[in-house]
Parts: structure tokens; sequence; C-alpha cells
């Protein structure tokens, strides 16, 4: 059976600085049916420097031309709030966690005790920050953004040399939003075998299609950015899903994980009944005694009665043992025996 996939609410900035909106978009994410909320663990002074620097201004269409330490400032959740949400989050019955960006994250983190850790795309490349989450020995998830495959290769390696419990990957697209046509998403099944981690999806496409489709080809984790809405200020707001949408989301995952299955060459439990509407050999028009079977008075059709249609060739030609009335399926005690006929039974 396939693992169950762990469907993450990523609450991201989208909690506007007001620990109430949190909370409350905590519990909209699990009547949604999230198993999981995401938040993000920093301070401006964590990521990037005060400065006014040239080095330090941004450019994007939705952000371009602010300083990186203000965006952080309008986007950083207080380490103070960890706690409380957590205990919501438990209440809901959802997974809390959070990415560190920093060791002073991670620690904060563990004062909580998270069940995982994740490390962001734009991380990936410091190998000191994966090792200290990954010496936890927790699970830890990374985000592979931007990244090459010897990049992905070196995060893995720190992971693995520090101690890490789980690794998975999430295959990602660093673009806010991301077109579809830079996905890639059959990346996934082929990250799964070169890397030997689990694989998932740290989306920021519009809608859900992109999630359903790396459902489609294994990904376990699926982390999508999620808003309750009425705050268009927020960094990460216009590229996020709404309640309605995330509980579009995961009733069509629980859909895909069913009719998925597993590999299987049997007919299904359901199937067995209509096996005897298949083709058989069936008498096609009255047949006399000692009368050849022929493709006129002999035919395969349906149902499932008479001998199996692969059997034709040896019937051909024979003769009737006795008189046969047309719509008879076909059996071997109808038939003048020559030589052996089979009935497609075994002995």
């Amino acid at each position: 059976m396939r693992k169950k996939v762990l469907i993450v609410a990523e609450i991201s900035s989208n909690h506007a600085q007001e620990i109430s909106r949190a909370f409350k978009m905590i519990k909209r994410a699990a009547r949604a049916g999230a198993d999981a909320v995401k938040f993000q663990a920093f301070t401006p002074d964590d990521i990037t420097l005060d400065s006014g620097n040239r080095y330090f201004i941004l450019e994007h269409p939705k952000w371009g031309g602010e300083r990186l330490y203000d965006l952080y400032k309008k986007a950083y959740l207080p380490y103070e709030w960890l706690g409380a949400l957590q205990k919501c989050a438990a209440k809901e019955d959802l997974v809390f966690f959070a990415t560190a960006f920093s060791k002073r994250g991670v620690d904060e983190l563990e004062k909580i005790n998270v069940p995982m850790h994740k490390i962001s795309s734009f991380e990936l490349n410091d190998p000191s920050l994966i090792e200290y989450a990954a010496a936890t020995g927790k699970p830890i998830i990374l985000s592979t953004g931007m990244a090459t495959f010897s990049e992905i290769e070196s995060a893995v390696r720190a992971a693995r040399r520090a101690g890490s419990g789980r690794i998975t990957l999430l295959k990602c697209t660093s673009a806010y939003p991301a077109s579809p046509l830079n996905m890639n998403l059959r990346t996934i099944p082929d990250m799964k075998r070169k890397f030997g981690c689990e694989v998932g999806l740290s989306d920021h496409t519009i809608g859900i299609a992109a999630p359903l489709a790396a459902v489609s080809l294994g990904a376990t984790v699926i982390e999508k950015h999620f808003t309750i809405g009425g705050r268009k200020d927020t960094p990460d707001e216009f590229f996020s899903i709404k309640p309605e949408e995330l509980k579009e989301l995961v009733s069509s995952i629980r859909a895909i994980e069913s009719v998925l299955g597993e590999v299987s060459y049997r007919p299904a439990g359901a199937e067995l009944n209509m096996r005897k509407y298949r083709r058989s050999l069936f008498v096609s028009e009255d047949v006399g005694k000692g009368e050849v079977f022929t493709e006129i008075n002999i035919r395969s059709v349906r149902p499932g009665y008479g001998m199996p249609p692969a059997t034709l060739g040896e019937v051909l030609g024979k003769r009737a043992k006795k008189a046969i009335k047309k719509g008879s399926p076909l059996n071997a005690g109808m038939i003048l025996l020559a030589g052996p006929v089979r009935t497609g039974k075994k002995k």
C-alpha cells in the first residue's frame, strides 16, 4: 500500500504578524483536511543584513525595489509565538513544524520539540545549517528550488553525514508565482531513484494542478502556501490558495491515492463476477448431429459460458456429437473427437 501523502498548509507570512490570525489559519487548515501546518522561524537578522546597499535591493514584479531586510521584517513570526501555535495545531490534530533559517531557528524549534526540520531552497547551499538541523536526529525536509544536481547531492550528503533520521526532498521552482511550464515534475520519480529519498513538492504555482500531478508521479509530501484572504499586504498572499481550494486539493489527492492503488496483474475483486460476461464459443446456428462445425455455426461472442475463444481453431472441422440449438454454449461433450479438444480448464 502507498503511504498517505502528507499535505502541508504553508502559512509562511500570511499570518500578517497577528497571532489571532495565525490561530484562525491553523483552524481553517484543519477544517479543510490538511495534515500539517508549517510556519517560518526567523527574524530579519537571521537571514540578511540591515543594509540599503544595492546588493540588498529586490528585483521582482511584486517586491521589486524593496530592501530584503524590510521584506523579512514584514514577514517574520516572533519566536515567542511558536509554543502557542504548536498547542493550537495539536488541538486540531495537525502536525506542526517550521522552516529554520539559522542555527538559532533550529534551537528555538527544538525547545518545543518539533517532529521534523525544514530547510528552504535558498538555504540549500548552506551545509553548516543543514548539518546543524540534521544533527538533531530528526527527519529533515530539503527544498530544492534553484539547485543543480550536484548541489542537491551535497545537501543530502551533509544531512546524512550529520545523522538525519530521514530525508525528504521537495521538488521546487523558486519563482513567485511559478509557471507550470517551469515545473518539470517528471523529475520527481528520477529524484527518488537517484537520491534514495522520499520526494514531494513545494508548490508556488497558481491553482492545484501541479500538486495533483506530483502525487500521481509518486510525491509523498505536498506543501502549498495557504491564506484565509483579506490581507493583500502580506508578501505571499498573491500566490497562496484559500480554504476552499485547500479543501479541494485534499479531497483530490485522497481520490488520487485511492485510484493509484498498487501494482497488480490480477482481476480486482469487483471484476470477478464480470468474468462470466467475457467472450466464449457459442453455437450461432442450429447444428444437426454429425454436422461439421464452421465459422458460420460457431462464433466467439459474449457471455463466457462456453469454451474459450482460443480453442476455436481446434473445434472447426470437427463434427457435432448431437443436435445443438442456436444459442447453446459450446462444450467438449458436444464434439466428436478425432483428437483432444482443450476446454481451457486445468486437469
